[in-house]
């Protein structure tokens, strides 16, 4: 299976976490207005069915109120009590005029009809007929004998017409409102019918009904008493396919519905007058036409949404991705060799940090075993006096001494000697063994509170032990029991015989060396005391210090380095230091000779090692050491010291070095000139010649008075300048031959130097 890197997977994840909520939004906002706009439709529709409502109300109260003023005239009274006949035509064309005045009233009526079944006659717009000869006797005798006293019912039209003028009707159908007379009797024999076309009614659902939308009235039977197709008028609302009669039995609702396998949405709402059902039949997909537009726009900004989240999550990926990739840089992992082991990057990174500490381990516990050997070497050092006092607080203090020398108010020094291996199981070979078996057997012994490490110096196993005691008697005491308890130990597991010398105490640490030299000095008297000593120098020099000249070994090795160096200054400074301390000294005159003829001698052993002949600084005919030794004054020797030997010296030594660095800074000018065009470095060119670089460095700038890589930077700057007046190279092609990594910071560079761009440049002096 194919590994995936971190990228790709951040991108991934990036990608689909903002995906999820903007698809998320997207759907939620679709849906919500898809549903809020179906809520407002419906609540429309149920609005629009009750003001529909409200008018058909208005016209039917209408009517039934005038039919209550026809029906409590004297007229009708009068005319329902007379058979009408010839004689009766005065009262028949009052009735005519009652009824015909109500139907000018603005209530739709079309025709009243009056029926008289005791005294067989009928009344309508047409004329007089005698009841039992009309052609719907049956049908209008059937409304007669109904048990409601007053009702509104749906008849056909044709009931009302006689059969000469059938063709008259406008609508199939009329809503009729049907009350029985007289009124004030028990078994009334009469009716009178208000008959309003459904044809004008219907107007009044057309008004606000839309092209999807259907309104119609339905009776308490479920019959269509209005639609806008005159041809289902009179059927069941079932005969249309619509299967929720059974949902409309409240006084309103909103309901879904198929009709004819589509799903409408229907508001209805049940007229507390009648019972009559109001309804408004609307298909789901009118409904939803809105919708889907909502849902192509929302569709619209989800995407660009998707767009720039996407973007922005590739964007942010890769840039939160860059540190890892700097890292894998950093480490030297490559992108195929992770996907090759099928590792991710903190894998691989885990790895190579893994690797660092096992190094780091490792390296650690090899610079343990250094930092040992180099203490052990800065230890022997000390001793020697080869250490500046003012260095070897700060160099105790860096090993890990400086709390026990804090502790410590008195110290001495030891000295162990083996005493001979003759007439022992050991040979010569076996000294330097012997020798470190007593240095452990030593560090064993004394606890590491109490002295610091052991050295082995000219066979001399040495140490400084030290006490927090304030007394010397005190450590005296202590110290005897110790170098006691050394001996038997080593003479029980060695079977040898060691000699140990004891310094006089001391309390500060510049007296080491002078200690190291009494623990040698009482460790001599084994030629007087035989073998096997324990000696103390304070029972060999009257309890005084050992008398030492302490020649400053240190000033004189910088001395010499200051004359290799030619450095005048440095180098009468330090001449000046060396011969301080060395008449500072309470000597007689004849010790003062020692240390400067020792000098003197060091001075000339460097002349002759540096191939400097005696007649380059020597003017005279007589010894140098003769000259020295009839000096009497220290001004006298310092000035000699300084003007015979030093001075000419430095000068050779500074010939040389002008030959040498003219020598050398004319190799790396060459070195720039060859190959300023490549990645050249002031170590490449310490590699070439063999040099140390910090040291090609200061002698570059001491002959140029420059430095290398401002040189370098100005000779590619002439070359760019030479190369846009004389050829046409593109200005990125010269600046990628002077190994600038981006063109524009060669232009910048270009116009900082110069004062304007690398391209003016060449119209400037192409023009000229």
């Amino acid at each position: 299976m194919r590994s995936f890197s971190f990228l790709t997977k951040m991108t991934i994840f990036g990608i689909l976490l903002s995906t999820l909520p903007v698809l998320f939004i997207g759907i939620f906002s679709y849906v919500t207005s898809s549903s809020e706009i179906q809520k407002d439709v419906n609540k429309g529709k149920y609005q629009l069915l009750v003001q529909i409502n409200a008018n058909v109300d208005q016209i039917l109260t209408t009517v039934n109120h005038t039919l209550n003023q026809v029906i409590n005239s004297n007229v009708l009274k009068q005319t329902m009590s007379s058979p009408l006949n010839v004689s009766d035509f005065s009262l028949y064309g009052n009735l005519r005029d009652e009824l015909l005045h109500m139907q000018s009233f603005d209530t739709k009526l079309e025709d009243v009809v009056l029926i008289n079944n005791r005294h067989n006659w009928m009344i309508k717009n047409s004329g007089l007929y005698r009841f039992d000869q009309y052609p719907y006797h049956d049908q209008l005798n059937g409304l007669l004998e109904s048990k409601e006293e007053t009702s509104w019912a749906m008849n056909p039209s044709a009931w009302f017409y006689s059969e000469e003028s059938t063709g008259n009707a406008r609508c199939e159908y009329n809503i009729s409102l049907i009350k029985k007379l007289p009124v004030t009797e028990r078994n009334p024999y009469g009716l009178i019918m208000a008959n309003i076309p459904t044809c004008s009614l219907q107007a009044l659902l057309q008004q606000d009904a839309g092209k999807s939308d259907t309104t119609l009235v339905l009776d308490d039977k479920y019959r269509i008493l209005l639609h806008p197709d005159p041809s289902v008028i009179g059927k069941k609302v079932s005969e249309l396919g619509f299967d929720g009669e059974l949902r409309l039995n409240e006084s309103s609702g909103q309901f879904r519905s198929l009709l004819h396998n589509q799903e409408y949405s229907v508001t209805y709402y049940k007229s507390p007058t009648n019972g009559w059902i109001y309804m408004s039949i609307t298909s789901i997909a009118s409904l939803t036409k809105e919708s889907k537009k909502i849902g192509i726009y929302t569709l619209a900004v989800c995407l660009f949404m998707l767009l720039v989240t996407m973007l922005l999550a590739w964007l942010g990926s890769r840039r939160m991705y860059s540190p890892i990739q700097m890292l894998l840089k950093q480490m030297n992992v490559g992108t195929p060799e992770i996907r090759q082991t099928r590792k991710n990057e903190f894998q691989a990174i885990g790895e190579q940090i893994q690797q660092l500490f096992q190094s780091k381990s490792r390296l650690e516990s090899e610079l343990q075993q250094h930092l040992k050997q180099v203490r052990t070497l800065f230890l022997a050092k000390a001793l020697q006096g080869q250490v500046k006092n003012n260095d070897l607080t700060e160099q105790l203090e860096r090993f890990g001494y400086i709390e026990q020398l804090r502790a410590w108010d008195v110290m001495a020094v030891i000295t162990v000697q083996i005493d001979s291996l003759e007439g022992t199981r050991y040979g010569k070979p076996d000294t330097e063994l012997l020798l470190f078996a007593i240095h452990n057997m030593l560090e064993e012994l004394i606890p590491a509170a109490n002295r610091l490490g052991a050295v082995t110096i000219d066979h001399t196993v040495v140490t400084l032990i030290g006490s927090a005691s304030s007394k010397d008697s005190d450590f005296k005491t202590a110290l005897f029991p110790l170098t006691e308890q050394l001996q038997q130990q080593i003479q029980s597991l060695l079977e040898l015989t060691i000699s140990i010398g004891i310094s006089l105490p001391f309390d500060s640490v510049s007296q080491i060396p002078l200690a190291y030299q009494e623990g040698l000095e009482a460790l001599k008297h084994r030629l007087k005391l035989g073998e096997g000593i324990v000696m103390q120098y304070e029972n060999v020099n009257q309890g005084k210090h050992y008398f030492n000249i302490r020649y400053p070994n240190h000033l004189e090795n910088d001395l010499i380095d200051a004359i290799k160096l030619a450095d005048k200054e440095k180098a009468k400074e330090l001449l000046h230091c060396f011969l301080v301390p060395v008449f500072s000294a309470e000597m007689s005159p004849q010790e003062y000779q020692l240390p400067l003829v020792r000098l003197l001698n060091s001075l000339l052993v460097v002349q002759q090692e540096s191939g400097i002949s005696l007649n380059q600084i020597r003017q005279g005919k007589g010894s140098l050491f003769e000259e020295l030794l009839k000096l009497n004054t220290v001004k006298e020797i310092e000035d000699w010291l300084w003007s015979r030997v030093v001075c000419p010296m430095i000068q050779i030594f500074m010939d040389r070095q002008d030959a040498q660095y003219h020598n050398i800074s004319e190799k790396i000018i060459d070195l720039i000139h060859n190959h300023y065009d490549t990645d050249l470095s002031l170590e490449d060119c310490a590699a070439k010649l063999n040099y140390n670089a910090n040291y090609l460095s200061s002698v570059f700038r001491k002959e140029t008075n420059t430095s290398f890589s401002e040189y370098l930077a100005a000779y590619r700057f002439s070359m760019a300048k030479k190369w846009l007046r004389e050829t046409d190279t593109p200005v990125k092609d010269i600046a990628s031959r002077l190994c600038y990594n981006n063109p524009q910071n060669f232009i910048r560079s270009f116009r900082k130097l110069e004062g304007i761009t690398p391209g003016q440049y060449r119209e400037k002096h192409v023009a000229t």
